[in-house]
């Protein structure tokens, strides 16, 4: 009974609900269970927040093979039961049906598979126009060139026989003995000095800038200003001329410059869907022949990959092969 009572005494320590009534065996389990129990409570608190952790984990791990041997077998992936909550992601309309209905209206007179004659792509153009506004008609013209090599670089100037359809502002950099015949061809500035001035206060009120030999080196303070914007007078584009009376007149006529930009397209506008099919059709067509006449001997591959035509915000019109 001595031992019983020693059991009884511990127990009461250990704030275990056992009485006299239970056996030894009882008792000493009891107490067994007891002391098990604050070891491991024990060791959490000595190994931290990580040791919890890793409990939870192991429960957790033998909750899951629990249910697996029951052969519960619903999902238990956290991505998939988030998607789940979220519901089925948006359909996204097609890049068509995203358009104006001007647009929509314009797309459905081009057959998209379809190659057209370079007239029959004006008569478009002029018919497909999505604007308010008199559109510009543009020709992209993709080249099987390298713009790296030099011979490769397509650049030149053509003169549109029906004009760009835009107000082209022309500047003249000259003696002042130039001033009035510049003025009387049409050049909307014109100066020396007073526009070196202007230059230095970054003052670009015009779209080409046409300059004499003899000036050249003075606007070469001004290269990084003009050059990204395409405005350094260049001999290629005929804007560095003797002759400034007919630079002027040929700027003013629609004379432009086009080049091949670094993924071998050519981009130009060449005139306005108020030009109708007829100007419209002659104007790219001497364009067509400008662009041929640049062809380099190098090229062994094809020289034009591919054609289209398109108005501000309009439709693209596949054109057939333009090349000579």
């Amino acid at each position: 009974m001595a031992k019983k009572a020693d059991l009884l005494e511990q127990a009461k320590e250990l704030n275990l609900e056992v009485t006299e009534k239970n056996t030894i065996a009882e008792i000493e389990e009891a107490i067994a269970q007891a002391e098990n129990r604050e070891v491991k409570e024990s060791n959490v608190a000595k190994a931290g927040k990580r040791s919890a952790k890793a409990l939870a984990e192991a429960e957790e791990k033998a909750e899951k093979e629990a249910k697996k041997e029951a052969g519960d077998t619903s999902p238990a992936d956290p991505e998939a039961e988030e998607a789940k909550k979220k519901g089925p992601k948006p359909v996204t309309r097609p890049k068509l049906e995203r358009r104006s209905k001007k647009y929509q209206e314009a797309a459905k007179k081009i057959e998209k598979d379809t190659l057209y004659s370079l007239e029959d792509a004006m008569k478009l153009a002029a018919e497909t126009s999505a604007t308010s506004f008199d559109s510009s008609v543009e020709m992209h013209v993709r080249l099987g060139v390298d713009p790296r090599q030099a011979d490769q670089n397509i650049r030149a100037t053509v003169s549109l026989p029906n004009g760009t359809g835009k107000d082209v502002r022309v500047a003249v950099f000259a003696p002042e003995s130039e001033h009035a015949a510049a003025k009387k061809a049409g050049a909307d500035i014109v100066g020396d000095e007073e526009f070196t001035k202007q230059l230095d206060k970054e003052e670009l009120n015009f779209d080409v800038l046409v300059a004499t030999p003899q000036y050249m080196p003075k606007l070469g303070k001004y290269a990084r200003l003009l050059g990204p914007r395409g405005l350094m007078p260049n001999p290629k584009a005929g804007t560095v001329a003797a002759d400034v009376v007919k630079a002027v007149s040929e700027a003013k006529a629609g004379k432009v410059e086009y080049r091949v930009d670094k993924q071998g397209i050519v981009h130009l506008s060449i005139g306005k869907v108020s030009f109708g099919a007829a100007k419209l059709a002659e104007n790219a067509q001497t364009f067509v022949d400008s662009l041929n006449a640049q062809k380099p001997s190098t090229i062994k591959s094809a020289y034009v990959k591919s054609t289209s035509v398109t108005t501000t915000m309009g439709p693209a019109i596949k054109v057939a092969d333009i090349a000579k």
